[in-house]
């Protein structure tokens, strides 16, 4: 019997934009590159503004900015004498370096892993999409991690469970990548975004800014978690499980090199080895005896952790404290859980552990070079300053000064977000001009930052300039081994217009309720 040939079919409009943007996106040079290329243009301009004599008044300031060239003799002495400073003095090295070497006992002792394991495994069947969203969004923690460990995990349960796993990899997936930039804990993500907005409000002198720092967008984030992962275990349980039902895609995993998937699934929902569970409690019981050492510590009366007048906020060494205070729990409770399972039995499997963990953040470390040079070049040269400034009065000519420029800068976020998939990169671009600008309309830069974080995510669930994408398809083919890209895409679209829209309307919540977003920081300079 023949068979007619296979042909491709038609592509259809979303397939069509799609392609368009991975070809746009694939002619971007790599991150390092593209800063290259940034601060030779920001010198070039930079330079060209100087000789025009341009200058800019600054409100509230006593004298005009005057713009300085980077390729004239103060720029290139400038350079010289700065390139170190700028690098070593890039403030997300000063958070993240440290949060990552707690994070990297934390994975690689295995508490995260044991965690999410015991977080799934205790959950029944009908509350599974709601525990994958909440888990998905909040695996952020574990940075890039989180888009190879929680999928496959997600799928095993729900199969062991008698729903369909591909629902729960896709929907492991699109939590982990759609919700990144939020979590219930303060992450490294948040050192960074802080150490980022921190190193670009230098652009305004004598302005009187909240500081920012990790935990500057707590509130926003927290509430933000707990709505996001109940609308990704909404998606998953009402639209892609009867979805993937209609389409006849199959549940049973095709078996490699002999593995047998049911067992995998059901050893995924069996409970944790009583090694295992013994760990899990120590963890949780150092946490505890943590915490209390900590409140002792911090609300003791005369504590030195108070500000001059015997409180905490808006600013003071205990705010100031918060990566100490982030690595510290990591830290204990990834040994703990180490020694009670015997996977850490020396120092030496600690260092290792942070080595692990800083190798997988070297790419990071080297695009820092440029980016803080980046960045400081932006503020000496006084284009950021410029730029926020002209950017401002724009605003106020077209009357986009409240909550409208703020949904244009996210819409914006989003739509650079399907090019650039590096939060911290894009971020380090934005900020150098939307922080500035948004508090020259009245916005602290703690607010401009939680704004981005809506536009930040929910789209790079669907860009092919996501490398997780292919990974994840990797992982889909072992359930359609015919699925491609678009197949991928059109799967993950559910979840992103979702995302968007819920997250912007908890952002307007916020601002029109005049809602603080983290402990000190609030939305409007002057509060």
């Amino acid at each position: 019997m023949s068979t007619a040939p296979n042909t491709p079919a038609k592509a259809g409009l979303t397939d069509r934009i799609l392609n368009g943007v991975e070809r746009a996106g694939n002619k971007l040079p790599e991150p390092f590159m593209l800063f290259v290329i940034l601060f030779l243009i920001t010198g070039v301009v930079s330079t060209a503004m100087a000789m025009a004599g341009v200058v800019v008044e600054v409100p509230g300031a006593d004298e005009p900015t005057a713009i300085k060239g980077l390729f004239t003799g103060e720029g290139l002495t400038w350079l010289t004498t700065t390139l170190g400073e700028n690098y070593i003095g890039f403030p997300p090295l000063v958070t993240v370096l440290p949060i990552l070497l707690a994070i990297g006992i934390a994975q690689h002792s295995g508490l995260l892993g044991a965690a999410i394991r015991k977080t799934f495994g205790s959950s029944p069947a009908w509350m599974l999409p709601y525990v994958v969203g909440f888990v998905g969004v909040v695996s952020s923690i574990m940075a890039d991690s989180a888009f190879v460990v929680v999928p496959p995990l997600a799928a095993l349960v729900f199969k062991a469970a008698g729903r369909h796993p591909v629902a729960g990899l896709l929907g492991g997936f699109a939590a982990a990548g759609a919700g990144y930039s939020t979590n219930i804990f303060p992450t490294s993500l948040d050192a960074l975004f802080a150490g980022i907005t921190t190193s670009v409000m230098g652009a305004l002198p004598g302005y009187e800014f909240t500081p920012v720092n990790p935990i500057s967008n707590w509130f926003f984030n927290i509430v933000s978690s707990l709505i996001l992962g109940f609308v990704a275990g909404f998606i998953i349980d009402r639209i892609i499980e009867p979805r993937l039902s209609r389409q006849g895609v199959p549940v049973d995993e095709t078996a490699v090199d002999g593995e047998e998937p049911a067992d995998d699934a059901q050893q995924m929902r069996a409970a944790l080895t009583s090694v295992e569970n013994r760990g899990l409690l120590i963890a949780v019981l150092s946490a505890v005896v943590l915490t209390a050492l900590f409140l002792l510590a911090f609300l003791l009366p005369g504590s030195p952790w108070r500000n001059e007048d015997g409180g905490f906020l808006p600013k003071s060494p205990l705010l100031d404290s918060i990566v100490f205070i982030v690595v510290s729990y990591f830290m204990v409770l990834g040994i703990a859980y180490g020694v009670v399972t015997g996977v850490l039995r020396s120092s030496r499997d600690a260092v290792r552990m942070m080595s692990d963990a800083l190798k997988e953040m070297l790419p990071f470390v080297v695009l820092a070079f440029i980016l803080g040079n980046f960045i400081a070049l932006f503020n000496w040269s006084g284009i950021g300053t410029w730029i926020a400034v002209t950017g401002a009065n724009g605003l106020e000519a077209t009357g986009l000064t409240g909550f409208a420029a703020i949904l244009g800068f996210i819409v914006l976020a989003s739509c650079l977000n399907l090019f650039i998939i590096s939060g911290s990169g894009m971020w380090a671009i934005m900020a150098a001009v939307f922080v500035p600008m948004f508090s020259l309309i009245g916005y602290e830069p703690a607010f401009t930052q939680a704004a981005f974080r809506v536009g930040d995510s929910a789209t790079q669930v669907i860009t092919p300039m996501n490398p997780y994408m292919i990974v994840l398809l990797g992982m889909l083919r072992k359930y359609e081994p015919e699925a491609g890209l678009g197949t991928l895409m059109s799967r993950m679209l559910p979840f992103v217009v979702p995302f968007w829209l819920v997250w912007t309307i908890l952002l307007a919540v916020f601002f029109f309720f005049d809602l603080p977003l983290g402990p000190g920081n609030g939305i409007f300079l002057g509060q």
